[in-house]
């Protein structure tokens, strides 16, 4: 009998994981039981900070070991079942257990950011009476602190991830999309577009927000600087949508005859993807 036969295989891969799953829920379950009893209790006061203190400075994580991810995973799912009944004391301490169990994943901390700025400020209106009662001087602040509690939550994940440029776009798109604030919005779409394997599209959004503020000296240089550091043959650049920016901008501004911008041929270069 050949024991390297594919059934044989996946009997061994199998049975691993039975044994993985075993240990895991042994060394789990001392942290099982107060864990979750707080949890269900819905106190306010519950944290990780409350939850490292009682178990040991670091104890939690360290224990985890290997099998962070796992717990993570585990966790995060546990974490979409509370968003799903608003509950927010809880919802905010199960966002701040899974991204310190295991910060590497970006998807941890994208998600519970938007949650964060996006679906609670809407649980906090209706809990204050909903759209129509609480005024829009209060709908405007609760936006605010759950922006700032978002943004506090992304400076978390730049010390782990501090070159990942879709860290800085999502504060750019939180100030944009959920505080209306194209100002403090474009210095974060430039960062963006200034780390590594960056997309394209940050550099153009930064641009358009310079043209919205009224600041079109200013995006005009900017896109034909960018204009010179995109590569000629990848589709993805749309160059020929810069040059027409360009072309829209010296229109406005009265540029014309040699003045204008004369596009080159570059060779391709390293620059955003």
């Amino acid at each position: 009998m050949k024991f390297d036969h594919p059934i044989f295989q996946r009997l061994r891969a199998g049975c691993l994981t039975v044994v993985v799953l075993l240990m895991l829920g042994c060394l789990l379950r001392p942290l099982e039981a107060p864990t979750w009893q707080q949890v269900q209790s819905g106190q306010p006061e519950f944290n990780l900070a409350g939850l490292e203190g009682a178990l040991g400075q670091g104890i939690l994580v360290s224990t985890l070991g290997g099998f962070r991810a796992i717990m993570a995973d585990f966790l995060w799912i546990q974490a979409n079942t509370v968003w799903e009944k608003r509950e927010r004391a809880k919802f905010d301490s199960m966002l701040r257990l899974v991204t310190t169990i295991d910060p590497r994943p970006l998807f941890f901390w994208i998600h519970s950011a938007r949650m964060i700025a996006y679906d609670v400020p809407h649980w906090r209106i209706r809990e204050e009476g909903g759209y129509r009662a609480v005024p829009d001087s209060r709908q405007a602040e609760i936006d605010r602190e759950q922006a700032e509690q978002a943004f506090a939550l992304i400076r978390r994940a730049l010390e782990f991830h501090p070159d990942h440029p879709h860290l800085y776009l999502e504060i750019g798109q939180i100030y944009l999309n959920r505080l209306d604030d194209p100002e403090q919005a474009a210095p974060w779409f430039l960062r963006a577009s200034e780390q590594a394997n960056a997309p394209y599209y940050a550099a153009r959004i930064y641009a358009e927000l310079l043209r919205r503020q009224g600041k079109n000296p200013q995006a005009l240089e900017y896109l034909q600087g960018l204009y010179h550091r995109l590569p000629d043959h990848d589709p993805r650049a749309q160059k020929m949508i810069i040059l027409e920016r360009i072309r829209e901008l010296e229109e406005l501004l009265g540029v014309k005859g040699e003045s204008q911008f004369k596009p080159q041929l570059m060779p391709d270069t390293k620059f955003i993807h």
